[in-house]
């Protein structure tokens, strides 16, 4: 399942800096705004320790883990909707990613500069919302004139339509996002391939010199925020294995992914063997022969059933084989609902 997280934010926040750390490549990290132009794309492990101990169970040749993809977006600026700077491809970007990782510059170096020339992390969350939400008006006003012309031609559902793009137009308007418009899931349906930018999940990202603790409970969010020292990260990401295990537990990069991965409503199974063990990527709610078109579509097409068992009962058993020996091994058809840490046998 290919998923995707933009990394967006003013210029010099911190945000090619954020994707150097997560994915260890080299990307263009300087001090001047639109840096990135062309969108860095980097696939990033989702750390998980149950992967490990399967692999170690099995004595798995390969460990695989599950991944989420991170995009490094062009610097956003005041007036973006408008075109300022690389407003309209900024724009275009950001329409094709699942989900939004902010990162918001909170720490004074007189070095970097800032496009606003002070830190002021409340206005800058709010340029970058004003900018997303402007960007939607202006695509639900130019909808709005097509069902205008559907309901003429007797299209059907175009004044359903119709009422939904006013409810939101009527929050975009206030400068709001449009999840305010507090649709109902049938009504989000209709207007799915919109791609509104402010539907889309969105994470906070604090950059900090510190340890920013006092952003990590923010008071009438519903939103996810983390609060990092991006710089200590980067550094991090430039040791060897053995040098950086003596900061491991100053990190917040695994805290960082593992919010990602919930945040697009994500969950993992796993397929282990002496081959290998694999963490399997899905949507929360998926379907036996759903979360099997994860490996191949034959598995969903061609699926009869599934032997299931949970991780932890499979570690204590010892063995896929001493498990089925105890009976813990559970038959599932088509409308079981996979859960997180599930093992999986497919059959088909």
């Amino acid at each position: 399942m290919s998923l995707k997280i933009g990394i967006v934010g003013l210029p010099n926040v911190g945000k090619s800096t954020l994707f150097k750390a997560l994915t260890r490549e080299k990307v263009n990290v300087a001090n001047f705004p639109f840096a990135t132009i062309d969108p860095n794309v980097g696939i990033v492990k989702v750390p998980d320790e149950r992967l490990l101990k399967l692999g170690e169970m099995s004595k798995s040749k390969k460990i695989i883990p599950a991944a989420v993809e991170f995009v490094d977006i062009a610097g956003l600026v005041k007036g973006a909707h408008e075109g300022a700077g690389l407003g309209n491809q900024f724009l275009a970007n950001i329409r094709e990613v699942d989900a939004i990782a902010e990162v918001v510059r909170d720490f004074e170096n007189p070095e970097i500069i800032h496009v606003e020339n002070s830190i002021n992390p409340k206005r800058d969350i709010e340029t970058i919302q004003f900018e997303l939400a402007m960007a939607d008006l202006q695509t639900i006003n130019k909808h709005l004139v097509k069902i205008e012309r559907d309901i003429k031609s007797g299209k059907k559902q175009a004044q359903e339509e119709k009422v939904i793009l006013e409810k939101i137009k009527i929050v975009l308007e206030a400068g709001d996002s449009a999840v305010k418009a507090n649709l109902e899931n049938q009504e989000i349906s209709l207007i799915k391939d919109l791609n509104l930018l402010t539907f889309k999940p969105f994470i906070f990202i604090f950059n900090t010199s510190g340890d920013g603790e006092k952003y990590l409970d923010r008071p009438n969010r519903k939103i996810k925020s983390v609060a990092m020292n991006l710089k200590f990260e980067e550094e991090l990401s430039e040791m060897n294995d053995e040098e950086a295990a003596e900061f491991k537990n100053e990190s917040r990069l695994g805290n960082l992914i593992k919010e990602s991965y919930d945040l697009l409503g994500l969950i993992t199974y796993f397929t282990t063997g002496e081959d290998e063990t694999r963490g399997w990527t899905i949507k929360a709610g998926s379907s036996a022969p759903q979360a099997g078109a994860a490996i191949h579509t034959d598995f969903e097409q061609k699926f009869i059933k599934a032997e299931i068992i949970n991780w932890q009962k499979l570690l204590e058993c010892g063995s896929w084989a001493a498990a089925r020996q105890q009976g813990l091994l559970r038959t599932e058809g088509r409308d079981y609902i996979v859960q997180d840490g599930d093992v999986i046998e497919f059959k088909i």
